[in-house]
């Protein structure tokens, strides 16, 4: 037991066993006129498509944080550096890849330090009550941490205000998403 890192193989075998241990990739219908985004959250925590859930940018194939890019790198420099099998690491129910052995004891020390804010998902559609899922290139690093965007031109909207108003939205979309 002295191992408790778990592989990306191992985490994808242990969501597809509660799968095949009676659970449901979509789980029970939504009731009529309730938000399916809540039955689905209530549910099981894959989406109807059976696969992790977009949080932290993951590829829905690979079930990679960021589609694998090294969520240190963007602390480091501007445009992320791709993260590599040799150097993985399990948090928050995704396996997240690294550059280097450094990057991963930083992370490990303190992921939610090195991992986006608002789940990863595109401070415009959280301060507009939405889910956009970001493109993991498109990047800004403020003090309050790292905000992902669908787009540059959407990136290009952002303002300190248009945070602080995703930032207070947050908590409220959490909820829909997770237990």
């Amino acid at each position: 037991m002295g191992n408790k890192a778990l592989t990306r193989r191992g985490l994808l075998s242990l969501a597809a066993g509660g799968l095949a241990a009676g659970g449901s990739a979509a789980g029970p219908g939504p009731a009529a006129g309730s938000d399916p985004r809540e039955a689905r959250a209530a549910s099981s925590p894959l989406t109807s498509r059976g696969v992790l859930p977009a949080l932290y940018a993951a590829d829905p194939l690979t079930g990679l944080a960021l589609r694998g890019f090294d969520a240190v790198s963007y602390a480091l420099d501007p445009v992320p550096a791709p993260g590599r099998p040799a150097f993985e690491a399990a948090w928050a129910g995704l396996v997240w890849r690294f550059a280097g052995p450094a990057n991963q004891a930083a992370f490990a020390r303190d992921p939610e330090t090195y991992a986006p804010r608002l789940g990863g998902y595109d401070p415009l559609g959280v301060a507009e009550g939405r889910f956009v899922d970001p493109d993991p290139l498109v990047a800004l690093r403020s003090e309050a941490g790292l905000y992902l965007f669908r787009s540059a031109g959407r990136r290009a909207l952002c303002e300190p205000a248009l945070l602080v108003a995703a930032e207070a939205r947050w908590p409220a979309m959490r909820r829909l998403i997770l237990p």
